[in-house]
């Protein structure tokens, strides 16, 4: 009478089927045990020792402890910053929704010619978003040089989001999904509120419940570098997982 009743999801069953497809399917392209033994990286100094001053000597240091981290070779890839507002792009998600984005980042690769990766110059003024950006780009250099996801899938995007969490990333990923900032000055205040990736918050929770509850792990330490609002997804969605989840890599 006075329980708290069954814990609830904080996405639909159709998103939830959707992520553990993903899951799912990493497994199979990549091997489970590259998700298993994966290290999580953090905002510390012990994953990130260089010194970052928004320099684009600074930028190559980080996309070199990136890429080796996603076990691409850095000198595989080339990597430029560019400029232009106006480009936007859009993507409908599986599950029904359709999210529109600025890009952080782009991919471009031919046959033939190295792989390039292009990274918005407004990436540069926060190190939380540049790696996020340099992971979700150098995804597209795992899942699509090797053409092991088809680039035109429907989900293509959104599931490269996924690949930073299988990979380890997703503490970075999940934390800039949704920026809002306060502004003031002498003239003006106000806020603005920016998107960075595929996946909303809440599905981001989920995946970095799915993560661990694969793993093992009950109470991760890496759980407090999460943004207030994915803590919760996340913790939302571990409660689910310890009552109902089932691993989804053996199937």
């Amino acid at each position: 009478m006075f329980g708290l009743g069954k814990p609830k999801l904080p996405i639909s069953e159709e998103s939830r089927l959707w992520m553990d497809d993903c899951f799912r399917r990493l497994g199979k392209l990549l091997g489970v045990e590259r998700m298993l033994h994966a290290v999580v990286m953090l905002p510390v100094p012990e994953h990130f020792p260089d010194v970052y001053d928004g320099s684009e000597e600074s930028l190559r240091r980080m996309f070199c402890r990136v890429a080796e981290w996603m076990q691409v070779d850095p000198e595989s890839v080339e990597v430029q910053l560019f400029s232009d507002a106006g480009v936007t792009t859009s993507t409908l998600l599986p599950f029904g929704e359709m999210q529109g984005a600025s890009p952080g980042g782009l991919y471009r690769h031919a046959p033939g010619s190295k792989t390039q990766i292009e990274i918005h110059d407004k990436q540069m003024k926060d190190p939380m978003a540049l790696v996020a950006t340099l992971a979700h780009e150098l995804g597209h250099v795992i899942l699509l040089r090797p053409g092991l996801v088809d680039r035109e899938a429907r989900d293509m995007e959104p599931m490269n989001d996924v690949l930073m969490v299988f990979l380890g990333l997703g503490v970075f990923n999940a934390n800039t999904a949704f920026q809002f900032k306060q502004f003031t000055n002498n003239y003006t205040q106000g806020w603005s509120a920016s998107r960075l990736g595929y996946l909303p918050e809440e599905l981001f929770g989920y995946a970095l419940a799915r993560f661990a509850f694969e793993r093992g792990e009950v109470e991760p330490e890496w759980a407090k570098y999460l943004a207030k609002n994915i803590r919760v997804y996340f913790k939302r969605s571990g409660e689910w997982l310890k009552e109902n989840g089932r691993s989804v890599l053996g199937e």
